[in-house]
């Protein structure tokens, strides 16, 4: 018989590691509340996506295609891709832990925003590898501050693009540039998890980019644009090279039966794609402009959500959490970031919008 102290200690720096909080989905005593923490499509998954997860449950007694065959086939062919250099993942968080446990040695390290997504770091530090943080000052990766932690022990440099929580985006040409000064054994991880609602004419996927490079790889999901966050899938476009390397160690029924059905009908659903898509261009500006009417600062987003920012000490972002909460409106906290004056909101339905605008009028007024 074993106990807590008798238990095999697990290797050294995991439990030094801060575990990943995701966004709060309750309240309580509020049976439903607006959940805007998470930056889930508030339109849910199409209903071909729904057609083809419910279709699925014929299947669930059988394993998966380890290759994931069927959507690797349509995700190449949406964005012309070549199939044998994409790398399929139970949510893209899972390709990045897959390219820290495949690149990183103990001593290695990684670099990426101040900001950039906790998932990079933590994966990381499981491999024994150090994070690298290039400053941010301006809620954005700098290129120039990016190459300024490089060093012989880099191995992966991240850039989420567009970025979580910041909303923030690097344009076509700082991506190349950055690209260009990293030494080609440095992988250069471009995250776009947020592309398909940018609007900014500057930016674009680096997917053509990677097409020719040996250390790109470049990420998306179908948790946003598609709204199957439930069912965790997401690939990275990656080097031959890499793919092949990744495929040795990935488990090979990572990605489950219903959840390859629905991302592959989800893919060709076109008009949801654009429902959500409209839905976000139509609200992020909106919501925009009122809260900063409001007199709290919001930083320009090319995501599906926005970032508050609460820079009066007499109305903090914790005191607007609670009046949020108190209206059963749920947002996301961002001190795990070091934002300790923000409130990530995602952009949801019109009826929960207006919520958000009402309830952030009553505390500017409080």
């Amino acid at each position: 018989m074993t106990d807590a102290t008798t238990a095999p200690a697990p290797k050294p720096g995991i439990l030094d590691i801060a575990p990943y909080v995701g966004g709060k989905s309750t309240l309580a005593g509020i049976a439903e509340p607006m959940k805007l923490s998470s930056n889930e499509n508030a339109l849910g998954a199409g209903l071909r996506a729904r057609a083809a997860y419910e279709a699925a449950l014929k299947s669930i007694h059988l394993y998966p295609d380890g290759r994931a065959g069927k959507l690797r086939t349509a995700v190449a062919d949406h964005h012309g891709l070549e199939p044998d250099r994409l790398i399929f993942g139970n949510g893209s968080d899972e390709v990045f832990a897959l390219l820290n446990q495949t690149y990183l040695s103990p001593g290695d390290n990684i670099v990426t925003g101040q900001y950039g997504f906790l998932a990079y770091r933590i994966s990381a530090l499981g491999c024994e590898a150090r994070v690298k943080l290039a400053p941010e000052p301006g809620y954005k990766a700098e290129v120039d501050a990016l190459l300024e932690q490089v060093d012989d022990r880099t191995k992966i440099v991240y850039v989420s693009n567009p970025s979580n929580p910041t909303g923030s985006y690097n344009a076509a040409e700082e991506i190349r540039r950055l690209h260009e000064a990293l030494p080609p054994h440095i992988l250069l991880v471009v995250d776009e998890a947020y592309a398909e609602f940018v609007v900014e004419p500057d930016w674009e996927t680096s997917f053509g980019l990677a097409r020719d490079a040996s250390n790109i790889v470049v990420t998306r999901t179908f948790s946003k644009i598609h709204g199957l966050g439930g069912l965790r899938i997401g690939f990275g476009y990656a080097p031959l090279a890499v793919a092949e390397a990744i495929d040795r160690i990935r488990l090979p029924f990572n990605v489950s039966v219903p959840g390859l059905d629905a991302a592959t009908a989800a893919l060709a659903d076109e008009a949801h794609q654009k429902a959500s898509r409209e839905l976000v261009q139509t609200w992020r500006p909106r919501l925009t402009q009122a809260i900063r009417g409001f007199g709290f600062d919001v930083l320009p987003s090319a995501g599906n959500f926005i970032l508050v920012l609460f820079p009066d000490p007499g109305r903090t972002a914790a005191a607007a959490n609670d009046l949020l909460n108190a209206r059963g409106i749920i947002v996301r906290a961002v001190g795990g970031y070091g934002i300790h004056n923000g409130l990530r909101i995602t952009v949801g339905t019109e009826d929960q919008n207006r919520a958000v605008i009402d309830a952030l009028s009553e505390f500017a007024a409080s």
